[in-house]
């Protein structure tokens, strides 16, 4: 029993590394799937167009389905321009905050469709295929060998036994995709490590005060999933037995438009303040009277935390 509970707090502790691991590895095991099962290069003049399309597009779908699923995405649209303030809605005003909100939300909606590229580069099948259709690697391997090497370039994919006699002193297309995908990988590795690295270097907060704020945060969203949900349960009781039986609702407590809208703002780091969250922020400020909400400092990277949603949430 203790050694399942070591094994459960393992996993809470580190469920963000975890995440993105799993997050990966579905991405790879899809991928061999799709060069296994799915994928067939044409081997002729189409080899480009197929390799490429096998290659890029389930990446950009994936990099949309990482926004999508990303509450913090609907979390800074929603609202952003109501219909009665659309002529004072104004991009190039609100420009900052918007990317300061989406540059660690792409950062993490990069994280499978990097995963599908790396994995397909180090099998070889989508860039051996696109590779032998393409004009420029077809004039470098095949200059001065007549239209025959053209030819049976495009048939390199279907055939592993003539990229030995074409290539010759040039590497394979199977080793030029590996080296790559390698590459691609480090690169990938190199840039979390030192943008890790910048984040939290530039924290505003000390490394302790920043382990209790995202314990303070996971505790919120869980106490007020437990709030919503019977605040919820008892106004819809209280309205449909209103309805059958024909009475007048007795008064019944309710957050205003005004107060939703307050707290459902992106956080917002002041360091002449110490809010732990918009709650937090709008309880300390008499319900949000006393300071404007909306506005403030941009949220430092490591502060992305804030306004994360539970795990289980998927952010519609």
């Amino acid at each position: 029993m203790d050694k399942l509970r070591g094994v459960l707090d393992f996993c809470i502790r580190h469920q963000t590394v975890l995440g993105y691991s799993i997050v990966s590895l579905l991405t790879a095991a899809s991928e061999h799937i799709f060069s296994s099962v799915v994928f067939q290069c044409p081997c002729n003049s189409g080899n480009m167009l197929y390799g490429s399309v096998f290659l890029i597009a389930p990446a950009f779908i994936l990099f949309l389905l990482g926004y999508m699923v990303n509450a913090r995405t609907w979390r800074l649209l929603t609202g952003s321009c109501p219909a009665e303030n659309r002529c004072g809605c104004s991009p190039c005003g609100t420009c900052a905050r918007y990317c300061c909100v989406l540059v660690p939300v792409t950062a993490r909606a990069l994280v499978a469709p990097l995963t599908w590229i790396a994995a397909a580069l180090l099998r070889a099948s989508f860039y051996e295929c696109a590779a032998s259709g393409n004009s420029l690697i077809r004039n470098l391997v095949c200059k001065g060998k007549g239209q025959e090497c053209h030819e049976r370039l495009f048939k390199i994919p279907c055939d592993a036994k003539l990229s030995q006699n074409i290539t010759g002193e040039f590497l394979s297309l199977q080793a030029q995709s590996q080296l790559i995908g390698w590459l691609l990988i480090a690169s990938i590795v190199t840039v979390a490590l030192i943008s890790t690295c910048v984040s939290h270097c530039y924290s505003p907060v000390s490394y302790l005060q920043l382990k209790f704020w995202k314990i303070y945060s996971k505790k919120e969203r869980e106490l007020f999933e437990i709030k919503a949900k019977e605040h919820a349960t008892r106004l819809a009781e209280i309205n449909t037995n209103c309805f059958f039986e024909a009475t007048d609702p007795a008064p019944f407590q309710t957050p205003s438009n005004e107060d939703w809208r307050k707290i459902s703002f992106l956080y917002t780091f002041n360091p002449q303040e110490q809010y732990y969250s918009m709650i937090h922020k709008y309880i300390n400020t008499n319900r949000g009277n006393n300071v404007k909400f909306g506005v403030g400092h941009q949220i430092p990277p490591v502060l992305g935390f804030v306004d994360e949603a539970s795990a289980n949430e998927s952010g519609f």
